[in-house]
């Protein structure tokens, strides 16, 4: 997947979300997307205690650590490519983490408006 080919959510080039830890569906930094990411894994958020905390309510633990799949485990304030569709459940629950709208695929348009996505823009 090239990410400098696909386009962010305000129609400019995809921009990395994190690298420490390493975020995206193909683990580059990048929330880049592709057939094989069934989750749609495309928006950049700054993840929050709170959103831990739903997201691991929900069925999916963000912040223990699972080595074997080197994943390290989150802490609020990390930044992650989450779910586009568990960011607008955590959106209609009250829980949405701030995006960066940069960072963030064009793909998550399909699950998302784009003025949710802005009204949660990290500035």
């Amino acid at each position: 997947m090239d990410a400098n080919l696909d386009r962010n959510v305000l129609g400019t080039e995809l921009q990395t979300c994190c690298t420490d830890p390493m975020t995206g569906f193909f683990r580059t930094g990048v929330c880049a997307t592709g057939p094989q990411d069934r989750g749609t894994h495309v928006v950049c958020a700054r993840v929050s205690a709170e959103f831990l905390t739903y997201t691991q309510a929900q069925g999916n633990d963000l912040s223990t650590p699972v080595p074997a799949a080197n994943f390290p485990g989150l802490k609020p304030g990390d930044k992650w490519c989450l779910c586009a569709s568990r960011w607008q459940q955590a959106l209609e629950d009250g829980v949405a983490p701030p995006v960066d709208l940069a960072a963030t695929h064009s793909a998550a348009l399909k699950f998302v408006s784009l003025a949710d996505l802005q009204q949660h823009a990290i500035s």
